[in-house]
Order: C-alpha cells, then sequence, then structure tokens
C-alpha cells in the first residue's frame, strides 16, 4: 500500500460517525448491511449516513452491491488487511512480536481476553 493510500483511509476513518459504521459493518461481517440497517442501529440520519458511505467507499474501505431496492455495504477486510498491515510494516524494528491488544470491551465487561 502507498503511503497516499493509507492515508486516505485512515482520513476517511478519522470521524466519530465514519468510524462506527466501519466498526459496526466490520463486526457484521461479508454480507454487510443495508443501508437502513446501518441507519437503524447507529442512528443516523439517511442524508448524513449516505454522505459518510460515499467517504468510506471512496477510501475504499467498504464495498457496496445492489439486491433489489436495497443497498448493502461491508467492509472490504481485504483492504483493512493492508492498511494494518502498511501500519505494522516496521513493528518492532523488524523483529517478531505480537502486541498485547485488549478490547477496551472486554475490559469494561470483565472478560478474560
Amino acid at each position: 500500500m502507498e503511503s497516499i493510500t493509507a492515508v486516505r483511509a485512515l482520513a476517511a476513518l478519522a470521524q466519530d460517525s465514519r468510524l462506527a459504521v466501519y466498526r459496526l459493518l466490520v463486526e457484521v461481517g461479508p454480507d454487510g448491511l443495508p443501508a437502513t440497517g446501518i441507519a437503524e442501529r447507529l442512528g443516523i440520519p439517511a442524508n448524513t449516513l449516505s454522505f459518510h458511505l460515499k467517504s468510506l467507499n471512496q477510501a475504499e474501505l467498504v464495498t457496496a452491491r445492489h439486491e433489489g431496492r436495497f443497498i448493502y455495504y461491508a467492509a472490504n477486510f481485504a483492504r483493512m488487511a493492508e492498511l494494518v498491515a502498511f501500519l505494522t510494516e516496521n513493528c518492532c524494528g523488524g523483529r517478531p512480536c505480537a502486541p498485547a491488544v485488549r478490547s477496551s470491551r472486554r475490559a469494561k465487561t470483565g472478560d478474560s481476553p
């Protein structure tokens, strides 16, 4: 991944609503959700959601597919993997590492990692 592509993806995610949309789509998996389902789950007005989905789509972080009258959006997992690989390419000075990451959800509920 080129730096400019990473910057576009990170810029698209650097907004609360877009980040929430993206995290929801990652959570639901490759089948995605219709735009109406995203709007309902996150409480985002349709016109605002459309703006955010366009930004995520332009950054190639989401894909869109038509099914009947609905447009389903899904996270682009290949692009997500490329972005993570780009961000961690030189992690730990080239030595193998496994950074400890604890989900904030687990930390809040007291679940074990």
